[in-house]
């Protein structure tokens, strides 16, 4: 037996508007409506003077608000591009017609036909001749439009957040931009853009958690992919000299201000450049999305603000405007750790005083003192805690340890340091780029001591052969680049967490309503 959940006194209410709209011989879920026009095409003909008639007019939007005032009505709908005031006439409208207009509520979509006229007031204003009903909402509008926030069901109901939260729509539709911007800047650069296999026999191309599923027919577990790297490589290996994808990408790992476990990344290839290559490529890729999505004010008389590109970070503001500086990686762990990256007992003093404080976890200092973890494994997790947090740059931090960068080429004359940056901004890492490993010998090696002490069940310890068989064909000498891209939208939108810049976050599941409410 099924049981259906008996609608709320505010849905019942709207049935009951719903069945008046039928009454009337109206379809209350609409049809077609050919020829409406954009709001925002509409209100810049509405004529300066008020009480005058001007043109005819059709559009079609959302009821945002209503009020009343003796004889007349008013509606404010809102459309993709803007917002608009009806005024309903009950000396202008038939019997049917008012009735009509008195079966709408708040979140009605509808169509009207009529005049632009500007009130007294000086309001753009459509004087409605004939009312379409072409959606009856049967939901009650969020408390959060009438000051009540509960930032949870907005979220878990986006559609809600982008019609009755400001600003909300405008900074998604704001993300297309950018992405559009960035393909725009990697066509004209030459680059390719591909698409390669979301699941995968193997979970390589990053150290990361990944999702699980099986295949029935082929009896096999399969992984979604944590990168898109390997697949890209052996495109590269196969003569696809400048090569891309933008795409989504899974990790079975925690949700914070700037991680979800789904998200978007940019992953770039190009033979024959190096990390610096992908350096300025990566200015180009950010400029060029500030350029062409932020609209920045110019003064005649001041060439130079034309170049710069300032952005708002909450109270303050970060200048992207390039060229930004490079500093090595052991120059900022002895800047802001205050010990070099060589000085090991140093540097496990420091990871002690920072797990007291709660920025290193107590069993990363168990295996630390156990003798369980690499000495550059101590000092990449004291830099994610004592240096990252002050580079607010924008900063390129070279020169990795080369043990933690299994993908990375060794930098020239010292074995010891990997070819690697990352692009921090306001202490957030927003693009990850190595001179890539072309030796397959030296691949195969890393891979097995990156692998050592990992169980066979896990993917991560099975050797990637396919991508080794790869470069022993060949691939050339390369750079490659990957850029979160939420995070780019997070910092060109100002947003402090990327939830509000993914369309559907990931949350925990609401608990299911009882089958008698």
């Amino acid at each position: 037996m099924t049981h259906t959940a008996k609608p709320d006194r505010f849905e019942a209410a709207r049935l009951q508007k719903l069945q008046t709209i039928v009454d009337l011989g109206r379809d209350p879920f609409g049809q077609r409506f050919d020829g409406h026009a954009a709001i925002s095409e509409v209100r810049p003909r509405c004529p300066d003077e008020s009480g005058v008639s001007g043109d005819a007019v059709r559009i079609a939007g959302r009821i945002m608000l209503r009020r009343k005032a003796g004889k007349l009505r008013f509606l404010d709908i809102e459309d993709a591009t803007g917002k608009i005031q009806l005024l309903f006439s009950r000396g202008d409208l038939s019997e049917e017609q008012w009735e009509l207009m008195g079966a709408l509520d708040l979140g009605d979509l509808i169509g009207v036909d009529g005049h632009l006229r500007r009130t007294d007031s000086g309001e753009v204003s459509v004087m409605v001749t004939e009312l379409t009903v072409l959606c009856k909402s049967l939901t009650q509008p969020p408390e959060k439009h009438h000051g009540v926030t509960d930032i949870e069901t907005l979220l878990r109901h986006r559609e809600l957040d982008l019609i009755y939260t400001d600003g909300v729509r405008d900074k998604l539709l704001l993300r297309s931009k950018i992405v559009d911007s960035v393909r725009g800047t990697l066509r004209a650069q030459g680059f390719v853009e591909v698409e390669t296999p979301v699941l995968h026999a193997i979970a390589g191309g990053a150290a990361a958690r990944p999702f699980t599923t099986h295949h029935n027919a082929l009896d096999m577990d399969l992984y979604l992919r944590i990168a898109l790297e390997l697949h890209l490589k052996r495109l590269m290996v196969g003569g696809i000299e400048r090569v891309y994808e933008l795409s989504r990408v899974f990790r079975n790992e925690g949700i914070d201000a700037t991680h979800n476990p789904e998200f978007t990344m940019l992953e770039v290839y190009q033979a024959y450049g190096n990390y610096e290559t992908m350096m300025d490529l990566t200015e180009r890729i950010v400029c060029d999305a500030v350029r062409s999505t932020i609209r920045r004010e110019s003064t005649p008389n001041d060439a130079s603000n034309d170049t710069r590109l300032v952005l708002p970070w909450g109270n303050a503001e970060v200048d992207l405007t390039p060229p930004w500086p490079r500093r090595t990686y052991a120059d900022l762990f002895a800047e802001h750790a205050g010990c070099e990256i060589t000085d090991i007992d140093a540097v496990k003093r420091k990871a002690h005083e920072q797990a007291a404080h709660g920025s290193i976890k107590p069993e990363f200092i168990a295996a630390m003192d156990a003798g369980r973890a690499h000495p550059d494994v101590i000092v990449q997790e004291v830099f994610e805690a004592c240096v990252e947090h002050h580079l607010t740059g924008p900063l390129f931090c070279i020169d990795y340890p080369a043990s933690i960068c299994p993908l990375t080429k060794r930098k020239q004359g010292n074995p010891a340091i990997a070819e690697r940056f990352e692009l921090y901004v306001q202490g957030m890492e927003l693009a990850n780029a190595y001179t890539e490993l072309n030796d397959p010998r030296l691949q195969e090696e890393l891979f097995r001591t990156q692998l050592e002490g990992q169980s066979e069940e896990d993917s991560m310890a099975r050797m990637d052969r396919d991508f080794i068989q790869a470069l022993k064909v060949g691939m050339p000498p390369a750079g490659g680049l990957g850029i979160g891209i939420d995070r780019l939208v997070m910092l060109l939108t100002n947003s402090r967490t990327i939830r509000d810049v993914i369309f559907f976050p990931l949350l925990r599941p609401e608990s299911a309503p009882r089958a008698d409410q």
